[in-house]
């Protein structure tokens, strides 16, 4: 009986769910803080430049 209690939760399934659209999200989050960060850094810089002098 305890068997097929066990079998028939989906609690483990749910959160491997979960997990794994989440860690697909940080993904597409990470390639596009990558992407974009060379752009705001050079242009970060160029602000930085105008206030020196």
């Amino acid at each position: 009986m305890r068997k097929l209690k066990f079998l028939t939760r989906d609690s483990g399934s749910t959160a491997i769910e979960y997990a794994l659209i989440a860690s697909g999200i940080a993904l597409v989050i990470i390639a596009a803080v990558m992407a974009i960060g060379v752009d705001i850094s050079t242009m970060l810089l160029e602000l930085s430049g105008g206030f020196d002098g």
